[in-house]
């Protein structure tokens, strides 16, 4: 087996609980990507945390069944991978709104770890355009408490938010240029500040997970297995997206997405 990752790497991604830069996509591709995205935007509306959205785009979907990417997850998480869930999340320029400290797992419902974020940059992530920012070592001791704010500016849906004081001087801004990408652990402490440029932040978050885990919260979950075999079905199938907003696909989006609003905004 060829790795993506080195030894150091996956060493590293074990003791931070995340890696970066990871090169997918070349130059062109990666401009290819945004070209598509942006006229998706301009046809059917905005794509920022639009749920699953490889249902919907064949650019998602190809960004997230990309083989230097699933190389670089198999290298975590083994030769069995589900891609469970994914979003665009896109700054506006000169833009107020941030993401709070906060931790990936606290309100999905899985009943494990072994899964992998990954986030693809399609333009460049920096501090100043308000690239994310992780505390090494966050995910070592699992879950911390988290509270609710609904803050007006925070992109989080709930507005969660880290009960624990982040020393803001040991967090690492992860820097990425368009293609390349992060990957993170799924209890590792995050958060992003607002993008002061001139120019969109764009990046897809895409999260996969082994077979091995469950969701405790409903039995009606759906994953696209990307690479191995699923031996458990603990999740149904999904479709590959063939088509940009094919109907069926868009009726099927729909009702996943109301499915994850009916689990996740109730405790």
């Amino acid at each position: 087996m060829n790795l993506k990752l080195s030894q150091a790497e996956q060493e590293q991604y074990r003791r931070d609980g995340f890696i970066f830069p990871v090169r997918i996509l070349d130059a062109a591709e990666t401009a290819n990507h945004r070209r598509r995205l942006e006229e998706i935007e301009t046809k059917y509306g905005p794509m920022h945390y639009r749920h699953k959205p490889y249902l919907l785009m064949k650019s998602a979907a190809e960004i997230a069944r990309n083989p230097a990417l699933l190389d670089a997850v198999e290298d975590l998480l083994g030769p069995d991978i589900l891609l469970w869930d994914g979003a665009y999340v896109i700054k506006e320029p000169r833009n107020t709104k941030y993401i709070s400290w906060h931790q990936d797992l606290t309100y999905w419902g899985l009943d494990g770890e072994e899964l992998v974020t990954a986030w693809v940059a399609l333009s460049p992530s920096t501090p100043e355009r308000g690239c994310m920012k992780m505390l090494p070592g966050s995910h070592l001791d699992g879950e911390n408490p988290h509270h609710d704010t609904y803050g007006k500016n925070n992109i989080l849906h709930r507005g969660q938010e880290l009960e624990m004081e982040v020393d803001e001087d040991k967090a690492v801004s992860i820097e990425l240029q368009p293609g390349e990408a992060s990957l993170h652990h799924g209890w590792v402490a995050h958060a992003s500040h607002p993008n002061k440029s001139d120019d969109r932040r764009i990046g897809l978050s895409l999260q996969y997970l082994t077979p091995r885990m469950k969701q405790k919260k409903t039995q009606r979950e759906s994953v696209l297995p990307v690479r191995g075999q699923d031996r458990f079905n603990h999740f149904l199938p999904e479709p590959v997206c063939t088509n940009d907003f094919d109907p069926a696909m868009v009726t099927y989006q729909a009702e996943s997405e109301k499915l994850k609003h009916e689990v996740y905004d109730t405790d």
